[in-house]
């Protein structure tokens, strides 16, 4: 069953009897605490929040290594390449880093007395204490394969590093107990590049992010262009988009575009009447923002699932991006959304016109994609299916 067919209404209390796996987990993330709703997106405090519904008992892990224990492991760490590390990422995906991580979820499950382990990531993979009869479970968006191929940094990564980084990812998964995507090209991809055996894996979807949905009037024929980028600007698209943007709007001015991102992305921001540029928004207005908006363009070169896209979808917003990743899958291949094939400004741009050429087709997609994310995405129906066999 992919994403699309989970149906978050059917009465949770009219399943068949089965068994639980667990009913009681601890849940694991190296970004931070994973019952803060600002880890991750806030995706495991709501799977914590949904097993919890279902009457598990769940306990949060966070292990880390700090900056004197990442300066540790680039300093003992062979496939680094030379000089500094490029990114975090690369001290993450070593070994060593990934062992001390280990270590440190074995410790904490053990202190803790937890027998089911439920990770968030693989860089704290793989499980070192399997032969303890611990067992480890994995709640993923992506794999390594799925992420180098579009990754912004690969290229520059020393070649013994991405072996590495392949191999480990392997190892990771091997030692696992079950695996749940968050779509179904993930496990696909699971299941043909790695080997997972299919019966071992199953795509669970997402829930949405904290946009409420909105039902008020929307004028789409006055184009009003969104992209929300945080943190990660350039690989979220944003200096495509902008480029993207001043192309379309060159051959169509009454087009606006409003951009979120971080104070550090303001410099890549042009000063342009039809951009407003916002950082450090309270959530009421990045809510407002998300509900007047007639298109988010998200041209994300290498995000994995995006609940932004889910955020806008429920807000009547049709989704424009690159054919990659989940999008395909969130936008039905296109049906609420707009898919293009590579990440050229140019195409962007022509895709921009097209989308805003037609108003009452933007309406539609605006309200059936909202439709379908309102009945296919749901934190309680991802608890359920990571819980139930």
């Amino acid at each position: 069953m992919t994403a699309a067919m989970v149906n978050p209404t059917q009465d949770a209390h009219a399943r068949p009897a089965k068994v639980q796996r667990f009913d009681r987990v601890a849940l694991t993330s190296v970004f931070g605490d994973p019952l803060n709703p600002r880890t991750w997106s806030g995706a495991p405090k709501n799977v914590a929040d949904g097993l919890q519904r279902l009457g598990i008992g769940v306990e949060g892990i966070h292990p880390h290594l700090g900056k004197a224990g990442k300066l540790q492991v680039a300093a003992g760490n062979i496939i680094t390449g030379r000089g500094r590390p490029i990114s975090g990422e690369q001290i993450l995906r070593s070994e060593l880093a990934r062992r001390r991580l280990a270590a440190q979820v074995a410790d904490a499950a053990a202190q803790l007395g937890v027998r089911h382990v439920l990770h968030t990531g693989t860089m704290d993979l793989p499980a070192i204490d399997v032969a303890r009869g611990v067992k480890h479970y994995l709640y993923c968006d992506h794999s390594w394969a799925l992420a180098r191929e579009h990754h912004i940094e690969a290229a520059r990564y020393p070649r013994r590093a991405l072996d590495a980084y392949e191999q480990l990812e392997r190892q990771s998964l091997a030692g696992l107990e079950h695996i749940f995507t968050f779509g179904t090209y993930v496990r696909d991809n699971l299941i043909d590049h790695y080997g997972v055996p299919p019966d071992r894996v199953t795509a669970v979807g997402s829930g949405m992010g904290r946009i409420a949905p909105y039902f008020g009037s929307k004028d789409y024929a006055r184009p009003s262009l969104l992209f929300v980028a945080k943190h990660y600007f350039r690989a979220k698209g944003g200096v495509l988009l902008i480029d993207a943007f001043l192309r379309a709007q060159a051959m169509r001015p009454d087009l606006t575009l409003t951009v979120i991102g971080d104070p550090q992305s303001r410099p890549l921001v042009p000063r342009n009447t039809a951009i407003t540029f916002h950082t450090q928004l309270p959530w009421e207005e990045l809510q407002r923002l998300y509900h007047q908006a007639t298109l988010l363009v998200q041209p994300m070169l290498n995000d994995p699932w995006g609940q932004v896209y889910l955020e806008a979808l429920v807000s009547r917003a049709p989704v424009l991006g690159l054919r990659r990743h989940g999008l395909p899958e969130i936008v039905a291949n296109g049906r609420y959304g707009f898919l293009v094939d590579h990440a050229d400004p140019g195409l962007l741009a022509d895709a921009i016109l097209d989308a805003c050429a037609d108003p009452d087709r933007l309406a539609r997609m605006g309200t059936e994609g909202q439709q379908h994310t309102l009945a296919s995405y749901s934190w309680d129906v991802v608890a359920e299916k990571i819980a139930f066999p």
